[in-house]
């Protein structure tokens, strides 16, 4: 397993009409390190962001997509890991979705 540092394991937050409508649960999506696990998500996103206390992490690894070339060979793009945070009642929201 890598190494990762907190600030490694958050990539970038995923923003879709679905993860938009989740906000109102204090659900947030990120895409986060292919390596990281449920437990150092929770330390990086409670270290990263003031006053947020993360109640529960749920996980999904994502297929790259196929795609074709202009010489018709097939490949994949990156896979990717996702998670969805939700956060305890009493914590504070995420200012990254601020205004959105």
């Amino acid at each position: 397993m890598a190494d990762l540092k907190y600030y490694d394991i958050i990539l970038k937050p995923v923003i879709t009409e679905q993860s938009m409508s989740e906000m109102s649960d204090k659900k947030y999506a990120f895409y986060v390190h292919p390596d990281a696990t449920k437990n150092q998500i929770r330390e990086a996103v409670e270290k990263m962001f003031d006053g947020a206390k993360v109640d529960k992490v749920n996980t999904m690894n994502l297929k790259g997509k196929l795609r074709r070339t202009r010489t018709m060979k097939y490949g994949r793009t990156a896979a990717r890991k996702k998670a969805i945070v939700k956060l305890t009642p009493e914590s504070k929201e995420i200012e990254v979705f601020a205004g959105m």
